[in-house]
């Protein structure tokens, strides 16, 4: 049976699209920036913190890379309000859905992002912070002025690639009714009977998003290929 197209659905749903557009980039801007913030903190904790911190960092990390995204959402949409209500003593305690999904991001992606940087950390040469040291520099201003500056260039299009990946996952906010990109297009189609239409629009767009994001990462690690030839 013929399939008759009709893509007026995606003109007619624009604005609404772009709302669930401006959603989807929110959440991405906010875990991305929250996640690397502490996910650096989690990777000097693990590479230069003590003996004990760094356990509780690795136990961290291990936890939420090894929790699948989506259950790290339902987590915290479902079983939180009911801890909090508990702790504060208000019945009437509620975990919002934007609320729940970045802290569900923020702390999954930052478990990745912490990797990452421990990678970009252990790229510089060990001889970089016996040298900041040796000019009067104390172990932390060594890290914040000599190798984490080294340590994000490096890193730059793992970091890009990550954030790639954290693109598609927010399309998992569908469960917890978060009005996403996503569910936004799914709204419209089953409105008007033209998810074939709304679901190929969808993906064009994050293939168009995610093409973008790949070719930076190439761009970025040619230039930096010149650079150290």
């Amino acid at each position: 049976m013929e399939y008759s197209f009709d893509w007026s659905t995606v003109v007619r749903g624009w604005p609404y699209l772009a709302q669930g557009m401006a959603m989807t980039l929110f959440l991405v801007v906010v875990a991305m920036v929250l996640g690397i913030v502490i996910g650096t903190l989690l990777a000097m904790a693990r590479m230069f913190g003590p003996k004990s911190v760094q356990m509780l960092a690795g136990g961290y990390v291990n936890l939420f890379r090894s929790v699948p995204l989506i259950l790290t959402i339902f987590w915290f949409y479902f079983l939180m309000p009911p801890v909090l209500r508990l702790l504060t003593g208000d019945p009437h305690l509620t975990v919002g859905a934007i609320y729940s999904a970045l802290a569900a991001f923020t702390l999954a992606e930052s478990a990745y992002y912490c990797e990452i940087m421990r990678a970009g950390i252990g790229s510089v040469r060990g001889g970089q912070m016996q040298a900041a040291q040796s000019v009067g520099l104390t172990r932390w201003q060594s890290l914040r002025f000599v190798i984490l500056p080294q340590a994000f260039r490096n890193m730059t299009p793992s970091l890009i690639n990550q954030t790639v990946a954290l693109l598609k996952d927010t399309s998992l906010v569908y469960v917890i009714s978060l009005n996403d990109f996503l569910g936004a297009a799914s709204k419209l189609g089953q409105r008007d009977g033209r998810l074939v239409e709304m679901y190929l629009f969808v993906a064009a767009v994050y293939l168009a998003l995610c093409t973008l994001g790949v070719w930076l990462v190439n761009y970025l690690q040619k230039r930096r290929g010149l650079a150290e030839t």
